[in-house]
Order: C-alpha cells, then structure tokens, then sequence
C-alpha cells in the first residue's frame, strides 16, 4: 500500500490535512484507530437522543478558518449556538464571537470532511519506521505497521494523535528525532477530562441558550443541554465535564465512583421530579493542550518528510486543530517532493534550472534548503539539506537538489 503522504489520525487536523492535500493532487490515507471519525469531535447516542462529548463548540478568530466556517453555514450544516458566556452562564454576550455547533453532532463535521478523502478507521497503527529503498540505502519515506500486521508506504508522514501517543510510534519503530525537535514535543502538556453523560427525563433548568460554564478546576466546568443546543430534540441529554482538578484526581476511578460525584452537580438544575434514566462516562486523558507549541506543526529535521499537527501546535481549539492541519498540509515538508531530481555543479545554473523545471512541469517551483558551498577542490556548487535520487542512482560529482512542485 503505497501513498504520497499517509496521515495518523482522522481528528479534524488530520482531515482537514487530508482534504488540503488531495486537493493538490496527493494520493493520500488517513488511518484511525477509532470506530469512526472525528476524535474529539465526538458525538454518542443515549436512548434516542444524541449528545456532544468532546468539543461542544468552536469559535472562529483567523480569516482562513472563517472561509471554510461560512461555507459549512451556508450549506447548513453549523449554526450559531451562543456568543459569547458571562458569569457562568450563558444568558449576555461579552465578546461577540460566535460559538458555532454541528447539526447533527459535532461528529457530523468530521464525517462530511471525510467523505471525499480515504480512511480506514479500526485500524490500529502501532509503529512507525523509516521505509528504505530497495536500490540504495537511502530512506525514501515511511512505513507504518498496524496491529494486524499490514503495512502501509508513504513518502511523507503526518502524525495528528496527541503528542505523547505519536512520540509513541516513533519510539516503537526505532525513528530518532533530532534533540530539538524531541524536547520541543516532550515540551507540550495535556489536561484530562472525565465527561458525564446523562439522559433525563423531567424538567431541566439551565440559564440561555441551555449551557453553564463553571471552575475549570473544580467538578463542574461545563454543562450543557443537548436538547436546547439543537442536536437531540428526541432526548433530554446532559452533558458534564469536569475540572482539571477532578479528572485529576478521578482519572483512574470506576463509573460507579465517578458518576455519582458529578450527578450531584446537576441538582440545581433539575426540578424535583426530575430523574437520571441513564449515565455513562467517557473519559479523555488528552482532552486540552496545558502547554502548546508556537507554530501550527512541527516539521522533523534530518527525517524524510515528518510532520506533527493538533491542537496543540498553536491554539487548543476547535480553529487550532483545523489550521494545524491545513499548516501541515501545506508545509513543503508535508508535501510530495518532485519526481524529477536535478543536478548542476554552478550556483549560477540554478535559474536556468528552475526555468527548465517550471517549462516542463508547467508549474511553479520551490527550492528546498539551497544554500551555495564551496567543494573541496575550491570549486562553487549547490548543496541542497535534503535530496532526491532518480531512479535509485545519484549523478557523479554532482549535489542532487530537491525540486517541489506547488
């Protein structure tokens, strides 16, 4: 199974990635260990109600996201919910934004984005290596094992898991990253979140427009209707996440420890008759970036093409994940490096060449990481940090620099 560019993750930076990229004409796989797609845009059914578990909403700040946001409005599929919460309520506005829900789920986003791209979900990846070549020993990309078994080829990777996880698979396959790069990931941090799920029957009383935001650090730090939010008209479906603090502490507790703690938390919201016809927990141990990286991915030095995007590369939100992707997308990293390699011996040459290429690919190009050098015998040349060999052989004498088709 070969692919220009595989992707781990079918979260909304993978698949946003995934999109970016075909569109540019990849061939591209995005591998999810899940049952579905979204990661924590996660939508679960109760009884005949539906209610968001993950994210509950997304706001929208940059230009770039907006585009896709008021596409996605004027085909229907996200609305505004709110704007803006005010002293644990939602009942004024105070900073105007938006606060955008899914119809259907936030899950239904992730589906839509995944319908013209190709995943495999149920597939386990649980290992990553460098993939070499058959005719040199000079690597030529990646390969990614999963727990059947089956491998997958690619000649560029983007890893889209939280960081730990990722970091995982390297270290599963033997993939060492330059010191840097390793403490820049080993850097970022994650809070845990435990989520009650709980189906009512009876009146609920939550202030406008059906949510409440609490102390991140105590045992309540969000509560919102699923009915009143707009994407389970069939069921009274509460959702409860907890603080920092309390997953904390009750990460590791049973259902029957945890669930009684956060239903308590619901009392002042419920009338009197109401009652908890179901509840179930969910559990996220990687639910919100405590400590990001400054830029949207991270591209791995001296490895064939190695990106890492999320949430957590600049912004943990709904809007960090998305332009962490179409970032990784678009880093030159990310993408397929041209199948024509190019050698010359003079630094003056390099316009000549790049007038050839862009003639004959009838496209523009980029250069990646030329810098002039002087060879031994005094001589000027080209040095490229990064190389491509056509057909398995390197011209004699001569620096191969790599073309990138845009």
């Amino acid at each position: 199974m070969n692919y220009d560019v595989l992707i781990v993750g079918a979260g909304l930076a993978g698949l946003m990635a995934a999109n970016r990229l075909q569109a540019a004409g990849r061939s591209v796989l995005v591998l999810d260990k899940g049952r579905g797609v979204g990661g924590r845009l996660a939508t679960r059914r109760i009884g005949p109600g539906r209610a968001d578990h993950g994210a509950q909403f997304f706001t929208v700040r940059e230009p770039e996201f907006a585009a896709f946001v008021a596409e996605w409005k004027a085909q229907g599929l996200v609305y505004v919910w709110s704007k803006g919460w005010w002293a644990g309520s939602a009942e004024d506005d105070t900073d105007g934004h938006p606060r955008y829900a899914v119809r259907g789920g936030m899950t239904a986003l992730a589906r839509q984005l995944a319908q013209t791209v190709e995943v495999r979900t149920d597939v386990k990846v649980t290992g990553v290596s460098r993939l070499q070549s058959e005719t040199t020993a000079v690597s030529s990309g990646w390969q990614l094992r999963d727990e059947n078994g089956r491998t997958y080829h690619s000649q560029s990777l983007i890893l889209t898991p939280p960081v730990p996880q990722s970091l995982a698979l390297l270290d599963a396959g033997g993939v060492l990253l330059a010191t840097a790069d390793r403490t820049a990931l080993e850097t970022i941090e994650y809070a845990p979140c435990l989520c009650g799920l709980f189906w009512i029957e009876g009146e609920v009383h939550l202030p406008h427009p059906g949510a409440v935001q609490g102390d991140e650090n105590g045992v309540l730090a969000w509560l919102a209707d699923n009915r009143r939010k707009g994407i389970s008209p069939e069921a009274q479906l509460l959702t409860l996440h907890a603080g920092i603090d309390f997953s904390h502490h009750h990460y590791d507790d049973p259902p029957d420890v945890v669930l009684p703690l956060l239903q308590q938390e619901l009392i002042p919201y419920l009338t009197t008759n109401a009652t908890v016809r179901e509840a179930q927990l969910k559990r996220w141990r990687y639910a919100r970036p405590s400590s990001l990286y400054p830029e949207r991915c991270l591209r791995a030095a001296d490895l064939p093409p190695l990106l890492f995007a999320g949430d957590a590369f600049n912004g943990p939100r709904v809007e960090g994940a998305a332009l962490s992707g179409l970032g990784a997308a678009e880093d030159g990293c990310a993408g397929v490096r041209g199948t024509s390699a190019v050698a010359w011996t003079d630094a003056a040459d390099i316009d000549r060449v790049i007038h050839r290429e862009l003639e004959r690919l009838g496209r523009w190009l980029q250069v990646d990481r030329v810098v002039p050098a002087i060879s031994p015998g005094g001589q000027p040349f080209v040095e490229a940090s990064h190389f491509w060999v056509r057909d398995g052989v390197s011209p004699p004498s001569a620096t191969v620099v790599e073309i990138d088709p845009h």
